[in-house]
């Protein structure tokens, strides 16, 4: 289900590296999957329960946060009462048909069957990367003409009775060295500057004398 989904960079996120076992070996009651009358994986979502008191300012700052604080409340023992949403896909020849929706509502219900307060999602925007260039909380503000987001992945959270909390800038944070960078963007970095890259929301900064390029993943 992952290929064609990502770019190949946003594979690269350390916290998704250590964490993701424990979807299955820990939550699994929390991992959804949509089969096609042929019994193929069409759409799938992924979540892990955390502890929230549902103020804004205890939000996570991130989907990195976000998942740390899902598997620091494990290894704790605190007793979760929200559902935070880690990803959800579907099938590349299956999109447009609305089953992002169909998983979110099933998120939903999986939330309500644990008696938790809510689902929390940090939503990754995406049409941003076609203004890459456009700072996250303009982008966030724009609207079409019946008041609906002009992003559709946000459009979809709204619809569902979803509420923006706030911009989440540094949402996840990946870094390589440059030869690493070229290899997943598939473009050179002649020079250090900002790099606008397929698929990626704002600018890849990259650091030829530290040999490192940065990437901040921005969500809402």
């Amino acid at each position: 289900m992952q290929d064609g989904v990502w770019p190949g960079f946003m594979l690269q996120d350390p916290v998704a590296d250590r964490s993701w076992h424990h979807l299955g070996d820990d939550f699994a009651s929390f991992q959804l999957a949509l089969l096609d009358p042929e019994d193929r994986i069409v759409a799938g979502a992924n979540a892990s329960p955390l502890a929230w008191d549902g103020t804004d300012d205890d939000l996570p700052i991130g989907w990195d946060d976000q998942f740390e604080r899902s598997v620091a409340g494990l290894l704790a023992g605190t007793p979760p009462d929200t559902l935070g949403a880690i990803q959800i896909v579907v099938s590349p020849g299956q999109r447009g048909a609305g089953l992002s929706a169909r998983m979110l509502d099933g998120m939903r219900r999986t939330a309500q069957d644990h008696g938790y307060r809510a689902v929390i999602a940090c939503v990754r925007p995406t049409l941003k990367s076609a203004y890459p260039l456009t700072a996250l909380e303009r982008y966030v503000g724009w609207t079409r003409t019946d008041g609906l987001p002009f992003d559709p992945w946000i459009r979809v959270h709204v619809r569902a009775g979803g509420r923006i909390a706030r911009p989440s800038p540094r949402s996840m944070v990946i870094t390589g060295t440059i030869a690493e960078w070229e290899r997943w963007a598939s473009m050179a970095f002649p020079e250090s500057g900002r790099y606008v890259v397929p698929g990626a929301l704002v600018p890849v900064e990259v650091d030829r004398s530290a040999d490192v390029g940065t990437y901040h993943d921005p969500n809402v």
